[in-house]
């Protein structure tokens, strides 16, 4: 089985909103904000979003 990752399946700019969101919101409560904390939650964020979508996709097929 081949997995595709085509620019519909790449999540690029819902990762970057959450990296974005969570600096910002990091920045705003503490003062400064937390980089390598926003990039993981950017990153992970971007994962879920993209087995949500082959998930989606393969169960459309059935």
């Amino acid at each position: 089985m081949r997995m595709s990752l085509s620019n519909n399946n790449l999540p690029i700019s819902e990762s970057l909103g959450v990296f974005v969101g969570v600096a910002g919101f990091d920045w705003l409560t503490d003062g400064h904000a937390e980089p390598l904390k926003a990039l993981l939650a950017g990153v992970f964020a971007g994962i879920l979003i993209m087995a949500a979508r082959q998930w989606r996709k393969k169960r459309q097929k059935h």
